[in-house]
């Protein structure tokens, strides 16, 4: 990027957006904005002012961000440059080491709050109503997206996540280090997913929800975006030969995992949503399996219920 250029709000995201552009980056202008509040150390609204008054930009803040728009350009991603992704109303601590979450897994935890919500009072034998604290178990966590959004959202839950990768859990803690948890409680252990119950017997049949948002991705894929491919760990992508491999040691943890009754959330690949069905059906007690969609109308995740 060329710091010689007019020091500019406008004129600095202009070059950026056109750089992203050209670099192959699907959202260049949001990019170059987020980097350049970045950079400035002001939040959105503030930089929406320098913008509209086209104010002049220090010439500090214009080095850092030159810096970073040439990273960017490499395909560094945005959440590593600037240390955040958003997730639903959390912004959490992200770098090398984590899956950066996405926006579709946000439509998981939906499906874990609409669950939630129907089990926070059941009649109790006198025919009053009595509280419930359901307990979810949230595998393959990453960087707590899921465990901390399902906690803050929904008061008084139990949820436990459960990671393998050293480097990822550290991450999920520091992030439930700055959560606001209110009456809720968040533990994340550092375990694999797919053997959880042997080495935490004490949680088969606890679950009031089991989600999980495991690696998919068959071994053979290379991942499109050099976002993907160069950056996110591959731990935290690859799923086996078909990609349901993975998925399938975590269904079988899950149905040990569950009450009778508890629901088991997964997400998957648009072209995984037969599979996981069929994987589900032929487990002793997960039934009624069914896929959901995303915002692009894609196969994104399936549920199913553990019988008695």
């Amino acid at each position: 990027m060329d710091t010689d250029s007019p020091r500019l709000a406008s004129a600095l995201l202009r070059g950026a957006a056109t750089l992203f552009t050209e670099a192959g980056i699907a959202s260049p202008e949001a990019d170059a904005l987020e980097l350049l509040a970045h950079a400035w150390e002001i939040d959105r609204a503030a930089l929406n002012r320098h913008r509209l008054f086209d104010d002049p930009v220090p010439e500090s803040v214009s080095a850092r961000f030159a810096e970073l728009c040439d990273r960017r350009r490499q395909r560094t991603p945005l959440q590593h440059l600037t240390g955040i992704a958003y997730f639903r109303h959390l912004q959490l601590q992200v770098g090398p080491g984590v899956f950066v979450p996405r926006p579709e897994t946000e439509l998981l935890v939906g499906g874990v709050l609409a669950e939630l919500a129907e089990l926070s009072t059941t009649d109790s034998p006198t025919g009053t109503s009595e509280v419930r604290r359901p307990i979810v178990i949230d595998l393959c966590s990453g960087s707590g997206a899921i465990s901390l959004s399902v906690a803050t959202e929904f008061d008084g839950v139990d949820v436990l996540g459960v990671e393998r990768e050293p480097a990822a859990l550290k991450w999920s803690l520091k992030n439930l280090a700055h959560s606001r948890l209110g009456d809720s409680s968040v533990e994340f252990i550092g375990a694999d997913a797919t053997t959880i119950t042997d080495v935490r017997p004490d949680l088969r049949g606890r679950a009031d929800i089991v989600v999980t948002n495991p690696p998919y991705v068959p071994d053979s894929a290379v991942p499109r975006d050099p976002e993907v491919a160069d950056h996110d760990p591959a731990a935290a992508l690859f799923g086996g030969d078909t990609g349901l491999e993975i998925p399938g040691l975590i269904i079988s943890e899950a149905e040990q995992l569950l009450r009778p009754g508890g629901l088991f959330l997964m997400e998957h690949s648009e072209e995984q949503g037969a599979g996981a069905r069929e994987l589900l059906e032929a487990t002793a007690s997960l039934r009624h399996a069914a896929t959901f969609q995303d915002y692009t109308g894609r196969d994104r995740y399936t549920a199913a219920r553990r019988q008695a």
